[in-house]
């Protein structure tokens, strides 16, 4: 891989076959996770794609409970101090 700079920081530009193999595409987050390192080898890293924002709802979602019968939203209760 080959570090490029962008702006006033540091790209990894990532082999077409490593963009296919984790499908990802441009504009997707993905992190990078150094690995431990040995001696007189260069730095290793794990990528991995972070979940999208509709994934991570549609995983909060799975906890989501409903209200218990008849509750109901007393903002006034909820601001008295």
């Amino acid at each position: 891989m080959q570090i490029g700079k962008w702006g006033n920081s540091l790209a990894v530009r990532l082999p077409g076959q490593l963009v296919q193999e984790l499908g990802i595409a441009e504009g997707d987050e993905v992190e990078l996770l150094p690995l431990p390192r040995r001696a007189n080898a260069p730095a290793v890293f794990a990528v991995q794609p972070l979940p999208s924002k509709l994934d991570r709802l549609q995983a909060m979602r799975r906890y989501r409970a409903p209200f218990p019968e008849g509750w109901r939203f007393d903002r006034d209760e909820a601001n008295a101090r």
